[in-house]
């Protein structure tokens, strides 16, 4: 058996590359699962996820929009996402937001 200390720097990387696919396409199939959920859940959502996509696009010179990076999370553009799946959040998620919120 590997171990993941034994991997190349590329093995490790392609498969970094594909369980990051699978938690897209997983998030793209689970569209009842709100930002919010996500947030109070696990403390990142899916425009965490654009941000470091985009943060790593900038880091290598490729350039980006904020725009092309969250498609490349949503699977489509933002403003579509938002009309076909986003509800408003309920008063106790709202609360839960603010409760999970650092304090410092």
């Amino acid at each position: 058996m590997t171990s993941p200390s034994s991997l190349t720097d590329a093995e490790r990387e392609r498969l970094e590359a594909a369980a990051f696919r699978r938690l897209v396409a997983h998030l793209r199939e689970r569209t009842d699962v709100q930002n919010i959920d996500l947030m109070n859940l696990a403390g990142f959502c899916r425009n965490c996820l654009s941000n470091w996509y985009l943060e790593a696009a900038q880091a290598e010179g490729i350039a980006l929009s904020k725009d092309e990076s969250r498609e490349a999370v949503y699977g489509m553009s933002y403003e579509a996402w938002k009309v076909l799946h986003q509800r408003e959040a309920s008063a106790d998620q709202k609360a839960a937001f603010e409760a999970s919120k650092p304090t410092h």
